[in-house]
């Protein structure tokens, strides 16, 4: 599947310790120049950990993304279905296949 011009929605839930992984994989949609819509769980938005602050994680999602804000409550990520905001959803971490 080509991602040019894509919209995808990308969210980072609370599996912190893949959180590098994960930003590896949303390099590469990226650079397929996919439009990507980020979006975080509130935990995901808010909390530090041992894996690193939410700042650092916020401020380098809205780098590779391009974008300055990033969805992270109920109300903000409601109107994704209704608007047809994007063409496809990742989320992310959602597999065993990173293990801390």
């Amino acid at each position: 599947m080509k991602l040019e011009n894509k919209k995808i929605g990308f969210a980072f839930t609370g599996s912190f310790c893949t959180f590098k992984a994960v930003i590896e994989e949303l390099k590469k949609i990226r650079e397929e120049k996919a439009d990507i819509l980020p979006i975080m769980s509130y935990n995901s938005y808010n909390l530090d950990t041992k894996f690193g602050t939410a700042k650092e994680y916020i401020d380098e999602i809205k780098e590779i993304t391009e974008k300055e804000e990033i969805i992270h409550t109920i109300q903000g990520a409601e109107p994704i279905g209704p608007k047809n905001l994007t063409d496809l959803m990742v989320i992310a971490p959602c597999s065993r296949k990173y293990h801390c």
